[in-house]
């Protein structure tokens, strides 16, 4: 469907392409106004598959002098145009900087073709870049013979020489209705051929490795298909096949080897009518072209096997042309289309892709599908050896797939074949078609020429599509070009058909219109950099590219990053000047920096380029930017926002507006090759951290207050609370929503959105509390979960407190009110709600009155324990225990169910009784006189004494406290019961009799008459048994006993316990007329009493069963305690020896002693020695030495040289110590005396110790009895 048709003449200005809603499309304004409404009213629910834009102005020198584009073809980074003056123009992408302008033919160029095909992307070298900028600006050369070829009118203008990279080492082939063919070097300007057919030459194939083989393949009005090989460069030659002189005299001369290497032509095929197309394939073993009578698939001479010579130049198909009306005229005429697809280069089909679509999206909303996610009709084994083919010719379209050969089966079996060809799919269409290829694997798009009569037949098909215009009417030839998305497997167009609006279109035919596509590149992984200025080189040689990888197809790029199309550049690399290729990149980006690319070429993903005589036209991929616009436009907010969410980047490549009047000029820093060779599928956007400032936050809340005023709209109040609380992000703008929703009454919608955390500036407290005052009145449930969501500082604490103090006050909400069947259901709410606002305002005593109200245990008991509030409830003890018990618990439940829902509160005040704020005296006072309330009087006394105290949760083990804590706790309070002794023990007998007892034998403070007759009337025997024998009365006790008890054992254990022999005595008086207690007294009574008593006081005649083995058991009794009693006694008499003489030989040793000594002048006695002492002397004297007979003398005259150590004897003889040795031993070799060393004189404790060493063992008894003793 057409978007309108200016019926007025067009002025020589090109003017952009129309797209079919005015939100996507800007490049035109109609001029027809109601026109535009219904065509924006047809197609404002579809968003358009493509957008467009005018690339006219920036082709600016191919126009030059009024001239005209004749033929188009786009590869690589280059955009070859032949003008009907003959001129070639290459230029750069995305720059379209001019690389080189030449005119090799005098008519109108019909046909291009570059070798190899396709091109290598850009891999440039820092020093290739370097001396190519270092050559001087020159004119390019031309030979003799090239120039005489060439009209002499055109001048050449100047130019730079074209750098020999590896993306510009390619060889461009043309051909013209004036019979030439042309093959020219981009690098060199003397690598050049120039050979004439005779005949106008409409197509030309130049061979993907022409640089090695000099081959390419030309056919025109002749109908001969002809290969051309060989030529000398620089040179104008004729065709051999031309039948003339020139080309008769240089075959004769070949002959006899005289010619010139002119090249040579061999026709491939011939006959079958004119050929409009010829094209070589991705791989380049096959070779299709088209005549009148068909398409033609012939095999190359390329990649043949040794086997396979015979294979090249070999047909391999022929497909008919239809036979439907006006073939037969128009075969000739209509020129035919071909594309060899590559299948990687596709766009990914709308179901299979994830640009869009959020649910899909992860990772930031950086998506990557490479081409094996493209779905294929045949096995990836198969589909890398398949090549597709397109051929649009007059209004059909051929979908081709040609494979290999192989070895035939049936009546061909051992036969080889060349190749198999199959036709996928046929499609008829109503246009004739100008250009067509694949934009996805299921989507075919079209260059549709649409004529009068066809578009008169497609609006009798539709009628509602014909809509009669307005103002002058003129006689049209040709309607404007339509772009079309055709399904491939519908065999139906996708959208409505995109108009494109060109200059001059009326005059123009089929065969001027052309479609170039530039598939996008995949990368094989994802890369996140942040690249600068040096990256983005697109001017003369290319941008940089990974030199490591093969450029030779479509190799992957360095830098996949978009970062840098948005970025300022990077300063610090381009001022370092440390790389030489950053030199050199600097002077590039100067050379093209003020032309700039346009922006939408920059987009990433196909180039799709539609050229006519006057115009070219780029159509791209909707990006994510135009996306967005077209949400907005359509009031599609939420998936605007989504978008952005997903796609920060949306917001900054939102489109401008272009207008056709003026070159597009990047809001990017710098565009780069690699952003135009780029994909989406393939590309990671630079992490960028949201800020709440930023561009897209700040997109995202302007799409958010719209979709919120269109949801409010819709009255879908749910919905729009929930908006609101993803969207908003301002006080004001919280502030404004939330007052909208108050007076529309949809507090609930809204409620749990509002934000919890205070935002700057912050909102007004009032918000909250109109909120808080709302639920008060009519939905305490929602109050309560407010309150625990909101923090107390957003709101007055105490404006909340006394709105709900007042609401209790007037008395509609009571305790003993029902609602929804429930007594007190909204005074519970409301008092817990009071109570959490308490807390918020410091005020926890009056919050743990409302916890007790409602009986809320556990949150009453976490208050005391953190607050220690027990002593602001001293007064309510009871209170405090029956938290947790109801009062049918009080009346019906048992013991252990009351112990243990009051054992928290038992144990709090346990604690408390320990830290002296809550005495057990007010504990008793409280509870022993009310009803009911003795249980938890015991349960306190008991924790009391066994030491249980309350454990806060919060400690590091409240299940586990320390055993030294735990018996702290017990002795301390033991001590507080045995205040209260009476007390407990009425208690403990009433409830726990166990602990009565141990009661009893641990306490001293009870009064035992209490107790006596506590036990007695209760017939608590053991007890009271012990409490007469505390009081004495062991003979009633022992009585008890037996009358009462009947227990032998127990009665003998008492008489034991009380070690008092009248009370055997008793024991035995009151068990002589009991057969068993008799019994019982022989087998038990052991050795406490004698057994001959026993037995004497048992009455004659008294029969007693058992009274044999009784007798035995108290034999054997005795004769064991008398074997072990001797065993006993032989031990001890052993031991007592032993002492004896360990006694004896302790008292014969020697006492060694020192005699201080006044040091005087020298005697007689200082010549003495001893050790040679005197002999033994007959008679010892008392106060003489029994060794040498001298006497002791208290101020006995010797020097400080001869103090002698004294040893003395209980026997009272003593010795010297020299004497004493020397009287045991005659070893004449004794040891010094220690007072004899210098070293004792000075203190040193060393050689006494030595000393003592030698002579322990040498005194033992007196020697002199010793010796009496041997003697005797």
């Amino acid at each position: 469907m057409a978007l309108g048709v200016n019926g007025e003449e067009t002025s020589n200005d090109p003017v952009g392409p129309f797209q079919k809603s005015q939100a996507t499309n800007n490049m035109a304004v109609r001029s027809d106004e109601n026109e535009e409404e219904e065509e924006e009213d047809d197609g404002e629910d579809d968003e358009p598959r493509l957008k467009y834009a005018s690339l006219t102005k920036s082709q600016g020198p191919v126009y030059r002098n009024g001239d005209a584009t004749s033929a188009f073809l786009v590869a690589g980074d280059k955009m070859i145009i032949g003008t009907h003056n003959g001129n070639i123009h290459v230029l750069q992408l995305p720059s379209f900087q001019s690389l080189r302008s030449y005119r090799p033919h005098s008519a109108s160029i019909t046909g291009v073709s570059i070798s190899p095909f396709p091109p290598p992307l850009p891999t440039v070298k820092s020093e290739v870049l370097s001396r190519a900028s270092a050559e001087p600006r020159s004119l390019p050369v031309r030979t003799p013979a090239l120039q005489d070829a060439v009209s002499p009118s055109v001048k050449s203008p100047r130019q730079l020489n074209v750098p020999a990279t590896p993306a510009n080492s390619i060889h461009i082939g043309t051909s013209s209705i004036d019979g030439n063919v042309c093959v020219s070097s981009l690098i060199d300007s003397k690598d050049v051929l120039l050979r004439n057919f005779g005949r106008p030459i409409q197509a030309v194939a130049i061979s993907p490795e022409y640089k090695n083989d000099r081959s390419y393949i030309s056919g025109g009005l002749a109908g001969n298909l002809v290969l051309t090989t060989g030529g000398r460069p620089g040179t104008s030659s004729t065709s051999n096949i031309t039948g003339g002189a020139a080309a008769t005299a240089s075959g004769w001369l070949g002959t006899i080897g005289l010619a010139t290497n002119n090249g040579n032509d061999t026709v491939l095929h011939s006959g079958e009518g004119s050929i409009s197309a010829i094209k070589w394939s991705l791989s380049g073993n096959y070779i299709v072209w088209v005549n009148e009578q068909g398409i033609k698939i012939m095999r190359s001479n390329l990649h043949l096997e040794s086997s396979e010579t015979d294979f090249a130049w070999k047909r391999i198909s022929h497909i008919d042309r239809p036979s439907l009306p006006g073939w037969e005229e128009m075969a000739g005429l209509w020129k035919a289309r071909l594309d060899w697809i590559d299948e990687d280069g596709l766009e990914i089909d709308d179901e299979d892709s994830a640009v869009f679509d959020l649910s899909e999206v992860k990772n930031g909303g950086a998506t990557s599908i490479s081409s094996t996610d493209v779905p294929s009709a045949k096995p990836a084994a198969e589909s890398k050896r398949v090549e597709k083919l397109m051929v649009g010719w007059g209004g059909t379209i051929w979908i081709i797939n040609v494979q290999p050969g192989g070895t035939g089966a049936g009546k061909d079996g051992g036969e080889r074949k060349i190749g198999l060809v199959e036709i996928v799919t046929i499609l008829r269409t109503d246009c004739i078609i100008s250009g067509v290829s694949l934009y996805t694997p299921k989507l075919l798009l079209i260059l549709a020429y649409v004529t009068p009569e066809d578009n008169q037949k497609k609006r009798d098909s539709n009628p509602q599509q014909d809509t009669p215009r307005r103002g002058v009417h003129r006689r049209q030839n040709a309607l404007q070009p339509e772009m079309r998305i055709i399904d491939i497997a519908t065999k139906e167009e996708v959208c409505v058909a995109d108009t494109l609006r060109v200059s001059r279109y009326q005059s123009l035919s089929a065969t001027d219109y052309h479609l170039g596509v530039l598939p996008l590149v995949k990368s094989s992984t994802k890369v996140i950099t942040q690249r600068g200025a040096l990256e983005v080189i697109g001017g003369i040689g290319g941008g940089l590219w990974d030199v490591t990888r093969d450029a030779t197809m479509y190799p992957t790029r360095l830098f996949s990053s978009a970062a840098s199309v948005r970025s300022s550049g990077s300063n610090s690399d381009l001022q370092s000047g440390k790389s030489t290729a950053g030199l050199t990149a600097d002077i590039n980006v100067a050379t093209f920096r003020g032309q700039g690319a346009h922006p939408d070429i920059m987009t990433r993903g196909m180039k799709i380029f539609i050229q006519s005589p006057y115009d070219c036209v780029l159509a791209t991929k909707p990006t994510v930017g135009d996306h967005l616009s077209w949400l907005e436009v359509h009031e599609k907010y939420e998936e605007a926002w989504n978008l952005i969410d997903v796609h920060p980047e949306a917001v900054s490549s939102i489109p401008e507006k272009v207008t056709d009047s003026s070159p597009g000029t990047p809001t990017k820093a710098q565009a780069s090759l690699v952003d135009f060779f780029a994909d989406d599928s393939s590309q990671t956007t630079s992490s960028q951290t949201r800020n709440f400032n930023s561009q897209a936050e700040k997109e995202k809340r302007r799409l958010g207050e719209k979709w919120l005023h269109q949801l409010v709209k819709n009255r879908d109040w749910t919905r729009a609370g929930q908006v609101a609380g993803k969207t908003l992000g301002t006080s004001s703008s919280w502030e404004h929503w939330v007052w909208v929703f108050a007076e529309a009454n949809k507090f609930k919608e809204i409620t749990p959105y509002i934000p919890t955390v205070q935002l700057q500036p912050p909102l007004p407290s009032s918000i909250y509390e109109v909120i808080l005052g709302h639920y008060i009145s009519h939905d305490r449930p929602r109050l309560n979960e407010v309150l625990e969501i909101w923090p107390p500082e957003l709101f007055e604490v105490r404006t909340v407190i006394a709105r709900i103090e007042g609401k209790l006050k007037v008395g509609d909400v009571r305790e003993d009110t029902t609602e929804d069947g429930v007594v007190g259901k909204d005074w519970r709410m409301l008092m817990n709600s009071l109570a959490k606002l308490y807390l918020a305002d410091g005020r926890a005593k009056d919050a743990l009155r409302c916890y007790i109200k409602l009986q809320d245990a556990d949150a009453a008991m976490r208050l005391i324990g953190d607050y220690r509030l027990v002593e602001a409830i001293s007064d309510d003890l009871p209170g405090l225990i029956l938290l947790r018990i109801s009062k049918e618990q009080q009346k019906s439940a048992p013991l252990t169910e009351l112990e243990e829902a009051s054992i928290e509160p038992i144990r709090l005040l346990v604690d408390e009784a320990h830290h002296g704020t809550v005495r057990p005296d007010t504990v008793i006072a409280q509870l022993e006189n009310r009803a009911g309330m003795l249980p938890y009087l015991f349960f306190y006394l008991r924790a009391l004494w066994n030491g249980d105290t309350y454990t806060a949760p919060t400690s590091p083990d409240p299940e586990h406290p320390s055993p030294k804590s735990v018996n702290l706790a017990a002795t301390e309070g033991k001590s507080l019961v045995n205040d209260h002794a009476d007390l407990a023990v009425s208690l403990f007998a009433e409830y726990d009799r166990t602990l009565f007892f141990t009661f009893l034998k641990s306490s001293q403070s009870y009064t035992l008459e209490n107790a006596s007759t506590i036990c007695d009337s209760r017939q608590y025997i053991p007890e009271l048994v012990y409490l007469l024998a505390k009081e004495g009365r062991t003979k009633k006790a022992l009585s008890i006993i037996i009358d009462n008890i009947a227990d032998v054992s127990q009665a003998i254990a008492f008489a034991k316990e009380q070690d008092d022999p009248d009370l055997w005595d008793d024991l035995l008086d009151y068990s002589m007329n009991k057969p068993s207690f008799i019994r019982g007294l022989l087998e038990e009574v052991g050795t406490s009493i004698n057994p001959i008593t026993l037995v004497r006081r048992i009455p004659e005649g008294l029969e007693i069963e058992g009274l044999r083995q009784g007798l035995s058991r108290m034999i054997r009794e005795y004769e064991l305690q008398d074997s072990i009693s001797e065993g006993v006694a032989c031990v001890l008499r052993g031991e007592v020896v032993m002492g004896m003489k360990t006694l004896r030989t302790g008292q014969k040793r020697g006492v060694k002693f020192d005699i201080v000594h006044q040091a005087r002048p020298a005697s007689r006695h200082s010549n003495i020695n001893h050790k040679h002492p005197k002999e033994r002397p007959k008679v010892i004297k008392p106060g003489h030495c029994a060794g040498c007979g001298d006497a002791f003398f208290e101020d006995a005259i010797v020097t400080v040289t001869e103090k002698q150590t004294l040893v003395g004897y209980p026997c009272a003889h003593i010795f010297h110590l020299s004497c004493l040795l020397t009287y045991t031993t005659e070893n004449n070799d004794l040891p010094d005396d220690e007072g004899d060393t210098p070293s004792t004189r000075d203190g040193s404790i060393g050689p006494k110790i030595r000393h003592a060493s030698q002579l322990k063992g040498k005194i033992g008894g007196c020697p002199v009895n010793v010796h009496k003793e041997e003697k005797a």
